[in-house]
C-alpha cells in the first residue's frame, strides 16, 4: 500500500501475525470493556479490522473521540483468540501502539446509523449523502457501478466503437421533455440547452464519415421521478453505426449485454441471443404493455364478444380483455388488494371470477355469467380452479389496465413467474404515427428522426396510421432500457413525413438545420441505440429504486438537498446574463 498505511483493513490475514502495520480508517465503533480494555472496529473504503486495546493510554487517546472520525492505528498484527468466520480478517487483531486522530468527527450524534442507513428517511439520506455512502452495502453498488461501465466500454471497444464526446452546450431540440436551458452571457435573449440525447450529434457524426460511435452519454431532462427513473440526468450507452440495419444493431445488443447481466447480476442467467421480437401491436394485444415482462408466461385473451353484453354495466359497450390463471389460490384479501393496486396504477377497476373445482362459477362478478357459463368456458379455455381477472373500456385502455393486471398476478403466483433470471425482448414495428390525446392532430407515435417502413412509396400512398417505421425498444424483466431506431436519413423522406404532421421544409431546416444540411452532402444509411445505463444497473444489482445506483441522485422533487439545489443566485449573476425573474402569483 501507499499513503500513509502499510495495509487496508481488508487485507491483513493469519500469514501477518508479528508483522507491525499501520492501518488508516474510519473509527465505526469502540466497545469498551475496561478502562484498559477494548475491541474498536476500523473501517476503510475495502473492509474492517478490529483493533485491540489494550492499556489505559491507548484507552484515554480515544477518550472524547466520536464515532466516524479519521484515525491512524500502528500496531501488531496477532491471531485472533476469538475468530470470527464471517469477516475475512476475522482471524487477526491488531494491537496498536500508537493512535493519531486524521479527522474530527464534531457531532456526538449521527443522524442514522451507518451501517444501518438504508432504514432511514429517504430525504435523510440524501441530505447526508456522504455518510449514507460510507454504509458498505450503499458503497457496493457504486462501486458495482463503475465495474459495470468499464466492461461495457471495453465491450463496445473490442466491437471496433469509437468512443466519441458530444457537446453539452448545445441547442433546444424536440425530444419529448423538457429542456434545462442555460442563458447565453454574450449572447442577450438567447440560450444554450441540455442535451435530451446526444441524437443529432451522432447521427451527423455518421454522415461525417464515423463508422461505429459509442459514449457513456450525460442526458438532461426536465421530467419528473419515477422509481426507475431520475430527474434532470441520467446516462445511456449511446451507440450509432453508419451502413448499418435493425439486425446490425440487434447483434451488437445482443452481444454486448447478457454477459454483462450475468456476470454481475443478482441473477446468473440471461436471454441468449436472437431475442424474443414482438411487434407493438401485438405485445399490446398479448401484453397489455409495450414493454413486457417475459418472466411471466400469462397471456390476455379477448373476451369482449362472451361478456360485453352479460348484463354487467362496466362491460356494456366495451372491449373486455381476460387473464386466466391456472392454480391460483390467493385469499379474497390478497385478491382485493390486486385489484386496488390496478386501480391506483391505471385508473380503471378490474373485477374476477373463479371457476372452482365443481365446475361452477363463484366470487366477483360470477352472478352476471351463469346463464352463458358454457359459452364463457369454452370461449377462454377454462378449468376448474382456474382465476379469471377482467378490464374494460375502450381499446387501449382495456388493454394496458390488463397489463398490470397481469403482471400483479404473476407476481402474485409462483406458478406463472421465473424469478431468478433476465429476460430480454425487442419491441418492433412501432406505428410511425398517432393521434396526439391532447391536439387531436396526427403526430410522431415514437422518433420523428425514424425510417417509416416503405420509404417515400409508405409516406405517399398508405394511410398515415397504418405505416410503421423501423423503430424498436429493448426491454428487460418489464423495464424499458432503450428506444433505437433505424434513422431517416433520406432528405426528402425527411421532408415527407414531416409534412404528414404539418411541417414544411422551412420547419425542418429551421428545427435541425445542422444535421438536415449535413444529410444533404451524402448521408449513409445508419441506426443506433441507448441503453439507460443507471436502469440497467438498477436491474443488475436487483434494486427497486434507481436512487439506490446513482452515487448523488436527487430525490422525487428533483432536488439535490445534499448541495441545496436548486437555489437562488445574486443579481449581479441575474444582471449578467440578462435575466430578470417574475415569480407566479400566489393564488
Amino acid at each position: 500500500m501507499t499513503q500513509s498505511r502499510t495495509h487496508n483493513c481488508n487485507e491483513l490475514r493469519l500469514s501477518n501475525a508479528g508483522e507491525k502495520v499501520t492501518l488508516v480508517g474510519w473509527y465505526e465503533n469502540l466497545r469498551k470493556v475496561s478502562k484498559n480494555l477494548g475491541f474498536l472496529i476500523l473501517r476503510d473504503f475495502y473492509g474492517t479490522t478490529q483493533i485491540v486495546v489494550e492499556t489505559e493510554e491507548m484507552m484515554e487517546k480515544l477518550d472524547g473521540v466520536n464515532k466516524e472520525s479519521t484515525i491512524s492505528v500502528t500496531g501488531t498484527v496477532r491471531e485472533r483468540s476469538n475468530k470470527n468466520t464471517e469477516l475475512p480478517t476475522g482471524e487477526i487483531e491488531v494491537v496498536p501502539e500508537g493512535i493519531e486522530i486524521l479527522g474530527k468527527c464534531i457531532y456526538n450524534a449521527l443522524p442514522f446509523e451507518i451501517n444501518q442507513s438504508r432504514e432511514a428517511d429517504e430525504n435523510t439520506r440524501l441530505k447526508y449523502r456522504y455518510l449514507d455512502l460510507r454504509n458498505p452495502s450503499v458503497k457496493s453498488k457504486i462501486v458495482l457501478r463503475s465495474r459495470i461501465v468499464a466492461e461495457l466500454r471495453n465491450k463496445m471497444n473490442e466491437l471496433g466503437f469509437l468512443e466519441i464526446t458530444t457537446p453539452i452546450l448545445t441547442c433546444s431540440s424536440p425530444e419529448g421533455a423538457r429542456d434545462y436551458l442555460v442563458p447565453a452571457r454574450n449572447h442577450p435573449g438567447k440560450f444554450y440547452a441540455l442535451p435530451q440525447a446526444p441524437q443529432q450529434f451522432k447521427q451527423i457524426l455518421m454522415a461525417s464519415g464515423f463508422d461505429r460511435y459509442f459514449q457513456i452519454a450525460p442526458c438532461f431532462r426536465d421530467e419528473d421521478a419515477r422509481a426507475d427513473r431520475s430527474p434532470g440526468e441520467f446516462y445511456q450507452l449511446d451507440m450509432e453505426m453508419a451502413f448499418a440495419s435493425q439486425e446490425d444493431v440487434f447483434s451488437v445488443v445482443e452481444e454486448v449485454l447478457p454477459p454483462v447481466f450475468e456476470k454481475y447480476g443478482v441473477y446468473k442467467t440471461a436471454s441468449k441471443a436472437p431475442f424474443v421480437r414482438i411487434p407493438y401491436l401485438e405485445s399490446m394485444d398479448k401484453y397489455g404493455t409495450d414493454k413486457p415482462d417475459l418472466r411471466i408466461d400469462l397471456v390476455l385473451q379477448d373476451a369482449t364478444d362472451v361478456m360485453a353484453d352479460c348484463g354487467f354495466g362496466p362491460f356494456e359497450g366495451q372491449t373486455v380483455k381476460a387473464v386466466v390463471v391456472d392454480g391460483f389460490t390467493a385469499t379474497r384479501k390478497v385478491i382485493d388488494g390486486i385489484c386496488a393496486e390496478v386501480e391506483v396504477q391505471t385508473a380503471n377497476k378490474a373485477y374476477w371470477f373463479k371457476l372452482d373445482e365443481n365446475g361452477e362459477f363463484v366470487g366477483g362478478i360470477s352472478k352476471f355469467l351463469q346463464e352463458r357459463k358454457e359459452t364463457v368456458i369454452a370461449a377462454l379455455g377454462l378449468k376448474p380452479g382456474d382465476f379469471i381477472g377482467l378490464t374494460a373500456g375502450k381499446k387501449l385502455a382495456a388493454q394496458k389496465t390488463a397489463g398490470v393486471l397481469r403482471r400483479l398476478l404473476g407476481a402474485a403466483s409462483e406458478k406463472h413467474m421465473k424469478k431468478d433470471c433476465y429476460e430480454f425482448c425487442w419491441i418492433v414495428d412501432f406505428p410511425m404515427y398517432e393521434i396526439g390525446e391532447e391536439s387531436g392532430e396526427l403526430e410522431f407515435c415514437h422518433n420523428p428522426f425514424s425510417m417509416p417502413q416503405g420509404g417515400m412509396n409508405a409516406l405517399c400512398n398508405e394511410e398515415p396510421l397504418s405505416i410503421l417505421a423501423y423503430q424498436y425498444d429493448l426491454v428487460c424483466n418489464g423495464v424499458e432500457l432503450s428506444s433505437g431506431a433505424v434513422r431517416n436519413h433520406d432528405p426528402e423522406i425527411m421532408i415527407k413525413a414531416f409534412e404528414l404532421v404539418g411541417l414544411g421544409e422551412e420547419d425542418v431546416k429551421a428545427k435541425f438545420p445542422a444535421m438536415y444540411n449535413a444529410f444533404c452532402y451524402g448521408a449513409p444509411p445508419h441506426a443506433g441505440i441507448a441503453p439507460g445505463v443507471d436502469r440497467m444497473i438498477m436491474l443488475i444489482c436487483g434494486e427497486e429504486s434507481i436512487r439506490e445506483i446513482i452515487p448523488f441522485p436527487m430525490n422525487k422533487n428533483a432536488m439535490d438537498i445534499m448541495m441545496g439545489a436548486p437555489a437562488t443566485v445574486d443579481q449581479k449573476q441575474l444582471d449578467d446574463v440578462h435575466i430578470r425573474i417574475q415569480m407566479p402569483e400566489e393564488k
